[in-house]
Order: structure tokens, then sequence, then C-alpha cells
């Protein structure tokens, strides 16, 4: 028998099994996959190409200290600034300049300041006072289990003047709400939403304003760029867990889990049925379920859980592209905007037609695009004159209204997100040289993103935080099932490249085996007890 079984190979799932091996705990992780790492693994879609399958730039793993706690840089990993960290191109024929982000504060309000006007310069100067403290706390809170107490003592000590009622009151509020708050160019404000919106919600949604103000945090450590692509991240973890003689084991997928007294029964498509002490489940909380169910859970209990469970209409789609050249953007003042986030969205109406299209099981009327193009800041993920470019179009729905098919659709939507580049940086369509397209559907075939939804279950307020995915579940805990543990972005604090929930759910294990062991010491010493 071994200590732990580590269901999936996803970022949070590595990061769990590093901090149980580093301990002496015997760990093996098991990957249906033939590639570790889920969506934070890169592959050669092209020749010579290293690209991405999922995430691409590292907004909050970096705010962690995960990276420095299990030594990843001895093992591989180093990290470059995003620095533009995102830049938001002028609509094309209006002859203003685009809004450059970087890291610099100073830097960034002058070119608000040339873009929309010395006053909203002034107003982007405090919303970041006022909101890089706060975003600090948020980090802070994402990085422990999602207890009440750890909340509270999260964000005990911010004071916004009008007590804990005014501040409770705006961190409930919409994105958009922050937003109108503060500035009144629509153009900076659309900016900010698309950035917020990158974890799913609209910002129109109550408890959204967090995600907008987080972008006050990358002014102290913005976005980075894994040398290698996203999945370096992997592999350094990779390369710890099996310093400290962790296993892994690719290409076997788990099809059970099963209770055996004081013990755990996973079993294996190859037919293997390993005993260990504990299960990190870091797969998608719907298929941890059905391989409870599978192994003799009550499935009246799944089943509600199940009903309760919002995965959402669909989030997205990629346009991956080999490219002879970066993005040359009509509005940029300098070809370093193409190191970060590009923010191709004007307005917020952009965003609210895509979203609500997509709850209708439609195609947007313009598809909301973010673009990345890191080959020009890590030349190492492209032969010598060669780039990548990444479109990301969000709110493309899974579900299809009357019974369309992504594999008719995906490649005619692929020419329309291109058409939104191409527009504001002419000349991109014209450099492609090869092109890959990962529908909802191919996101969920290939990755097991149930629903095409990267981030797993939607991140609404209900569903974030102590509610994450369900309130009974949201302690990496399942009731009736000792010593199996929930990680992975179906769990606080969600979906993107952090590792926070894999190191929570790692230490709830570690507790829980300490206080077992000494509950058995104790009964040992005084029999009865």
């Amino acid at each position: 028998m071994i200590d732990a079984v580590v269901v999936g190979s996803g970022h949070n799932a590595l990061v769990s099994a590093c901090y149980l091996a580093r301990t002496g705990w015997s760990v093996e992780v098991i990957e249906r996959d033939t590639v570790p790492g889920g969506a934070v693994s890169t592959v050669e879609r092209f020749p010579g190409h290293r690209v991405d399958r999922g995430s691409s730039a590292h907004i909050m793993v970096r705010h962690t200290g995960i990276v420095e706690e299990l030594g990843l840089q001895a093992h591989g990993l180093r990290y470059l600034d995003c620095d533009p960290w995102a830049f938001a191109p002028a609509p094309a024929g209006t002859g203003r300049p685009g809004i450059v982000f970087r890291r610099s504060l100073d830097a960034t309000c002058l070119s608000i300041q040339e873009s929309c006007g010395p006053a909203e310069a002034d107003a982007y100067r405090r919303f970041v006072d006022v909101w890089g403290p706060r975003s600090a706390r948020v980090m802070r809170a994402f990085t422990r289990p999602p207890t009440a107490p750890a909340l509270l003592s999260s964000f005990w000590g911010l004071d916004t003047g009008g007590g804990g009622s005014d501040l409770s009151r705006q961190f409930l509020a919409s994105g958009d709400a922050l937003l109108d708050e503060f500035f009144d160019d629509e153009r900076l404000k659309a900016a900010l939403a698309w950035f917020g919106a990158q974890s799913g919600p609209p910002m129109s949604e109550p408890g959204t304003a967090p995600m907008v103000g987080f972008a006050a945090l990358m002014h102290t450590l913005p976005p980075g760029r894994a040398v290698g692509g996203s999945g370096a991240l992997t592999a350094a973890l990779v390369s710890r867990l099996r310093a400290d003689s962790g296993v892994l084991s690719l290409g076997e997928k788990v099809v059970a889990l099963r209770r055996d007294g004081t013990s755990w029964i996973t079993r294996t498509s190859v037919g293997r049925e390993i005993r260990s002490r504990t299960v990190i489940a870091g797969c998608h909380v719907l298929t941890t379920l059905d391989l409870l169910e599978a192994g003799g859970y009550d499935k009246q209990i799944l089943d509600r859980w199940r009903r309760r469970i919002r995965v959402g209409p669909g989030i997205g789609m990629v346009v991956r592209l080999a490219t002879d050249a970066l993005p040359s953007y009509t509005s940029a003042p300098d070809s370093s905007v193409t190191s970060g986030l590009q923010l191709l969205v004007s307005d917020r109406a952009h965003l609210r037609l895509a979203h609500g299209a997509a709850l209708a099981g439609e195609l947007p009327p313009r598809p909301a695009v973010l673009g990345m193009s890191f080959s020009g800041l890590d030349p190492t993920i492209a032969p010598a004159g060669r780039h990548q470019i990444t479109l990301w179009s969000q709110w493309q729905p899974y579900r299809l209204s009357g019974g369309r098919r992504w594999s008719d659709l995906a490649g005619a939507e692929a020419e329309r997100i291109v058409d939104e580049i191409d527009a504001l940086a002419p000349g991109v369509r014209t450099s492609i040289l090869d092109r890959h397209v990962q529908s909802p559907q191919d996101l969920e075939d290939e990755m097991g993103l149930i629903g095409g939804n990267v981030m797993h279950v939607e991140m609404s307020l209900d569903q974030m935080m102590m509610w994450r995915p369900l309130p009974e579940l949201s302690g990496h805990r399942v009731p009736g099932a000792e010593r199996l543990y929930l990680t992975g972005a179906s769990t606080h604090p969600g979906g993107g490249v952090s590792g926070a929930s894999g190191r929570s759910a790692a230490h709830v294990a570690l507790h829980d085996a300490r206080r077992a062991s000494r509950t058995a010491r104790l009964r040992r010493l005084w029999p009865g007890t």
C-alpha cells in the first residue's frame, strides 16, 4: 500500500503530489493522457513550434510562493516578465494611440493620459492605490482553504473609510459598477473589463469587482511567461516529484475509486488496483463524482451534487497560429506591446453581446478576442524567423442552438476570430503559415474540460470561495469519503494557473493524517478513548 494516489496530472494535482512527496509520502500520479499537465502543457503542433494546449500567461502562480517553496527554479523553471503586461489597441481609423499597461504605474498612467486624457490617468492611479492592497488580500485568501476564519483574516485591516459594510458592498459589486465609479472613458473601461472577464463571468455579474481590481496587482508583479511554453511549469513539477521518489504513470485512465476499510482502491483502465491511504482527485469534479459512483458511493447523493454544479454554456475557443511575423498594431507605440495580453475590444457592448449570444447557444455577433504572441518574448518556442500568435475568443457556446455541431463551424469561426486581430494589426492574415483550432468540443475531448470550460465550473459568485463547487465540497473534502481530497479548477480559488488549490489540498491531507496518527497513538496508550 502506498500513501497517496493522485488522479490526474493537471498543475494543481502535481503541486499536491509534490508537497506530499517532499514530506516522505509515497505518491503515484495517474494520468489518462500521454502528455502530463492537462491545460498547462505544451506540444509540437507545428514543425519546430512548441505550442501551448491550454494556458499561456501565468498570472497568479508567481504571487503564491509555490515556485519558491518547491524550489522549481532548480528544476528548470524560468519566468520572463510580460512588460508591457497588456495592450488595448485603439479602433481602426480613429488615429488615437492604444493604451499600454506596463509594470511601471507611472508609465501606464502616461499612456492613459496620452490616449484617454489626464483625468483618466489620475483616476487609474487612484484605482491602483485602492485596489492594489485589496487584490493582495484576495490573493492571500486564494492561498488558503476557503474557511470563514481564513477568509476573514485575509481581509482584516482593510479600511475604506466607510466601515466593514461599505467594504463588503464594494467586494460584492459588479466589475462594471467598479469601472463606472472610477472612469469615464469607455475604451479604458472596456480594456479593464476584458482583463477581468478572463476569469469567465461577464463584468455585469455581482461579485466581479475583485476580478477587475486584480489588474492593480499587475504593477507589483506582472503576468509571467514560462520559458519554453506553459508546459515548462509542468515539467518542473514532474522533475521535483521524481526527485522526491514520486511516480507519474501516463496513458492510464482511472475508472473507479472505492473505499475499502481504512484505505482506498484506485482501479485503472489497464486493470491495476492500487491500494492507498489517501486519494487526491485533481480531475474535474464531475469526473470525480463519476469515479466515486463506479466505486459504489451513494448515487442519490452524487446526483444531487451533479444537478447543483453549474458548468455553464461554454467559455471559449482558441485559434493558434504559426506565422512569419509578430502582430504590428497601427495604434501601438512600438513592437514591445506584443509581450503581453492584447485586449482586442474597445467597448463593453462588444463583451455583453458575445456573452448574451453564448447563453442562447449562438455564435457572438463579433468574437471577443484576446491576443497573445509570446514568441517575441521567448524565441525558444518557434524556429528562427518564425512566430506564434494565440487568439482566445471568449463566450463561444459549447452547445450550439438548432443542433449545429462545432465540427462544421469551427473553421469558419476561426476565420472571424482572425479578422478581429487583422483589423487592428493589418498583415496578420497574410503572415499565417499554419493554424490549429480548438473549439469548445475540442477542449473537452482533448483535455477533459467538460463543457469546454477551462475553469471547470462557472466562476460566478455562488460558486466561489466557500461555495466552490458546492458548500459541502468546498473544504477539499468529500462527505462520507474519508481521506479523499479534491483539487483543481473545480475547487477554491478556481481556474487559472495558481497551484493554490493543489497546495491547500495537500496541507489538508497532511493535517488529517497527523490527526489520525495522534488519535491512533492515544488509543494504543489509553484503550477506550
